[in-house]
């Protein structure tokens, strides 16, 4: 892995919120979902800097070219008592990959984490992408076997609503 001096690591501003999206559409390529990609650029803007914010994201460009990101959002420990971040996506174009752009993403966003006193970040990862798995070992990261996730998607959390 060699570091590319050229890296710059940055918060999005609104004109980025178009290249975000794309580069969202190119984690759900990558993790065989685009099929579930529903969203668009108007509410990932929204979502980014309206109000209330829901989001936050980072970019990661060189040369003027993002060609990754970081996308998180605060959650909360009771039993810390302090707020955690979530890392919901992590995104490496294909071709920079192996250049310490995921790790240099990481160590922004645990940098925001620490700032902000949390307490923990956390993130998932798909079972099959054993390479990202290791890249998150090797970064300090623990995986947590004995936990599952649970997830009501629209209709059914629709359902679950009205009852």
């Amino acid at each position: 892995m060699t570091a590319n001096t050229n890296l710059i690591i940055r918060a999005v501003e609104p004109s980025d919120s178009a290249v975000l999206f794309e580069l969202v559409q190119g984690l759900a390529e990558y993790e065989k979902l685009s099929h579930t990609v529903t969203g668009d650029v108007e509410k990932l803007h929204q979502h980014l800097f309206g109000s209330p914010k829901y989001i936050e994201a980072i970019l990661a460009e060189i040369g003027g070219q993002a060609v990754g990101f970081a996308m998180f959002f605060h959650n909360y420990s009771s039993y810390l008592t302090k707020p955690g971040i979530y890392l919901e996506d992590i995104y490496i174009i294909p071709e920079y990959r192996q250049q310490g752009i995921g790790k240099a993403l990481l160590i922004k966003v645990a940098q925001i984490a620490v700032e902000r006193d949390c307490g923990r970040l956390e993130w998932n990862v798909l079972d099959w992408n054993v390479s990202a798995q290791e890249f998150y070992y090797r970064m300090g990261a623990e995986m947590i076997e004995d936990w599952r996730i649970c997830r009501l998607n629209q209709e059914n959390l629709i359902k679950l609503a009205n009852n």
